[in-house]
């Protein structure tokens, strides 16, 4: 069954009781036993939930996972699988990594004798010079916020193999319509469902996908311990969100193609950060192990003191944190996202004062440009008709590659 129709039939046929085609919110905190030592299978709702596990059950199944395990967010998560960790253990990850996922490493599991080192993980070798006699695991986001640089998954997956270590991804950005992780060696993907997987801005959740049951049972035994669960209403209206997942991102990523091309076109933009762009230095690499792009890009203008100019123009594109969802959000990751990061690390890695980050939606692509054109002063090089047609090309290149690998 393709991707598509079990992403329609989340949460379906949940409810034999009654035969409710919408998996039910079962808004409870706890559950009538039959009798002294008896369950019904669900005893308290911090441990389980029939919404949630719908929800876990419909993730687990497109990423290909023994089991999902269902947060109050995906920072929550992240939290949860760093706890497999103990003291005195070491772990690589990605240098350009999302800001917040750089202050949980600093200001708390450092302190709990976790240390860590960054590397730049869209190179295998440099992930092997990083590693120490006492590493554990190798944590990569891919691709990476805001930069939009994408792992070498199968490099990662095979050197963590030989050094038995886990390989843990988010995998946020790309989803499962576009990648997926377990299937290339990894051992847990996780994701912010915040974004991509609920997709509407309207409820915060995260969930941590496990490779084997023993990884399973132990991010769900933390889970039960540290209380960080998603609520039923939540898990609902993520298990409704999934089911517009293709189209969205169908949508959506159409969008970012054609301004990706629209803005590496414009005068007043210095540089473009999107792996659909045939000049990514990551184009192939997305080619080869995911099926898609993704739908959210970065730029860099050329003339950094006009960012505060161009977000105040913007009429239609919201200046907002968090991405993912149907409308188009812009931020400025310096002073949001990043902000807590020491300066010294944004410089290197080029979190600056002119990068914008732009998460497409899906409204009409002619109004998004009309948008950034008054924001930016001036139309593009490129018009958006050719900004489109070249975005088709670029699906079509993309299409036959899968129609290649299929036939294979």
């Amino acid at each position: 069954m393709r991707l598509e129709t079990r992403l329609v039939h989340a949460g379906v046929r949940r409810d034999p009781r009654t035969g409710s085609v919408a998996v039910p919110i079962y808004q409870t905190a706890t559950y009538e036993h039959p009798g002294p030592g008896q369950t019904t299978g669900w005893d308290y709702s911090r441990l389980h939930n029939p919404t949630r596990e719908a929800f876990e059950a419909a993730v687990a199944g497109l990423e290909e996972g023994f089991a999902a395990v269902a947060f109050a967010s995906g920072m929550a998560a992240l939290t949860a699988v760093l706890h497999l960790l103990r003291p005195g253990d070491h772990l690589v990850v990605t240098e350009d990594l999302y800001g917040h996922t750089w202050r949980v490493l600093e200001e708390l599991f450092r302190h709990l004798g976790i240390a860590y080192t960054l590397a730049d993980t869209t190179d295998a070798a440099a992930v092997a010079a990083a590693l120490t006699p006492s590493t554990r695991a190798v944590l990569v986001e891919s691709p990476t916020n805001p930069l939009m640089r994408v792992a070498d998954l199968d490099g990662l997956a095979a050197l963590c193999r030989a050094r038995r270590l886990w390989l843990v991804v988010d995998s946020t950005l790309f989803t499962p319509l576009f990648q997926r992780p377990l299937a290339r060696g990894a051992d847990v993907v996780v994701h912010s469902a915040s974004k991509y997987l609920a997709g509407h801005n309207d409820l915060v959740a995260g969930v941590a996908v496990a490779a084997t049951p023993a990884l399973a049972d132990e991010l769900a035994s933390i889970r039960t311990v540290t209380g960080g669960i998603l609520g039923p209403h939540d898990a609902w209206l993520a298990v409704r969100g999934l089911k517009t997942l293709a189209l969205r991102m169908e949508r959506a990523q159409r969008n970012a193609l054609t301004l990706a091309h629209w803005l590496a076109a414009h005068p007043a933009v210095a540089a473009v950060y999107y792996p659909g762009l045939p000049s990514s230095p990551f184009f192939r690499r997305c080619l080869q192990q995911a099926a898609g792009f993704g739908a959210m890009l970065s730029f860099r203008l050329r003339e950094p003191a006009r960012a505060e100019q161009v977000l105040a123009r913007l009429r239609l594109v919201v200046f907002a944190e968090s991405f993912g969802g149907v409308e188009s959000l812009i931020t400025h990751p310096a002073t949001t996202t990043h902000k807590e990061m020491p300066a010294a690390l944004r410089k290197r890695l080029g979190i600056d004062a002119g990068l914008l980050r732009l998460s497409v939606g899906i409204e009409a692509v002619d109004d998004l440009v009309a948008d950034l054109e008054g924001a930016l002063g001036g139309p593009s090089a490129l018009g958006v008709v050719e900004a489109g047609q070249r975005a088709e090309a670029t699906l079509r290149q993309l299409a036959t590659r899968e129609a290649a690998g299929a036939r294979a």
